[in-house]
């Protein structure tokens, strides 16, 4: 008798940011978070100071924030629900392989050494480095991508994707969610707001960082969909988050409420560059937004859901993953990069081949 063929072990890994989870935790994940140098492109006898610094002075007004949601980030329980939903659909699709999904957080726990501990452990065949950020930048996608090769010295072929800025899936779920929204303002006029995390302007032009453009992409992608549907949406990009006096990518969300407001319209924001919700969206969007909006007159103020679980959401990460498999190397799903932009590690993965 011939003893059955075993199936591959799959490990994915799912790249996101962190928060932390209690009040304890603020200082030291403003810390780790300000002593990335893809956050404070200075030297470490300079950095890892001045991120004491900056994580002391915010603590208290950050953990003011975090109490908003409960004393803590709800980022990761919202993460594992999107691991086990992918794990669930990877292992369907994939019925002869053992796939896991695990989580690798950069700035609170599970931070990536812990993580790359327990993929070397499960003693995968192939390994999927899958971020949670569906457009590349360097001060997220390429920062984890960095960790994670320092760290992990376990078994299995790697490959990453580098973004996904006009998945199929990805688009689809936010259309359906702005749809939603467009739905409960009938009658009223409204501008839809994709309202994506900032970066320094200079990371763009300097660097040569992606992310504004794959920003773009995917609003076009998304309003083509909606307006595939139901004519032309009025609508803006914007950016949210500024910190520190750089000059940052424009306009910033509250100026695009007020300018809404000066037009007469009420608004939908969609955190179109983030995929679950947390401070950004719960604290930033719902309550320092909706604030403005109601102090400008921006009625209605409406805001649309983070894809989250999102059943077609959670199918674009998979075609993702399995696409994935049957290459090495880091390359976009789907469309990446339009323009040769410097930082871009498809562009450059190609050039070294």
């Amino acid at each position: 008798m011939t003893e059955a063929t075993q199936g591959r072990r799959i490990a994915v890994v799912l790249f996101n940011l962190g928060g932390p989870d209690d009040q304890a935790s603020v200082k030291p994940f403003l810390f780790n978070l300000f002593n990335d140098p893809a956050i404070i492109g200075l030297p470490g006898i300079v950095r890892t100071p001045l991120a004491k610094l900056i994580s002391s002075r915010r603590e208290t007004s950050a953990q003011a924030n975090y109490a908003l949601m409960g004393g803590g980030s709800p980022l990761l329980p919202e993460t594992r629900r999107q691991a086990g939903a992918l794990e669930t659909v990877l292992n369907a699709r994939l019925s002869d392989d053992t796939v896991r999904v695990f989580i690798a957080m950069r700035y609170w726990d599970p931070l990536t050494e812990e993580t790359a501990a327990e993929v070397a452990a499960f003693g995968p065949d192939e390994v999927v480095l899958l971020p949670l950020y569906p457009q590349f930048s360097t001060t997220t996608t390429q920062s984890s991508l960095k960790a994670w090769n320092a760290v992990y010295s376990g078994s299995g072929v790697s490959r990453a994707v580098c973004c996904y800025p006009a998945a199929t899936g990805w688009v689809e779920a936010q259309a359906q969610a702005i749809g939603e929204k467009l739905d409960e303002a009938v009658g009223q006029p409204v501008r839809v707001l994709f309202s994506a995390h900032g970066i320094p302007e200079k990371l763009v032009t300097g660097k040569g960082d992606p992310y504004q453009e794959q920003i773009e992409t995917t609003v076009a992608a998304v309003v083509a969909a909606i307006e595939a549907r139901r004519g032309p949406i009025d609508h803006a990009i914007c950016y949210q988050s500024r910190v520190g006096p750089m000059k940052w990518l424009g306009p910033s969300t509250p100026e695009a409420i007020e300018h809404a407001a000066s037009n007469g319209v009420g608004v939908v924001v969609t955190p179109i560059a983030f995929v679950s919700e947390h401070i950004e969206t719960l604290v930033e969007l719902d309550i320092e937004y909706g604030e403005l909006a109601h102090e400008k007159e921006a009625s209605p103020y409406l805001r649309a859901p983070a894809v989250g679980i999102e059943p077609l959401f959670i199918d674009a990460l998979a075609d993702a993953a399995v696409s994935a498999l049957s290459r090495t190397g880091i390359a976009p799903f789907g469309q990446g990069c339009k323009a040769d932009w410097k930082a871009c590690p498809y562009r450059n993965g190609r050039q070294a081949a």
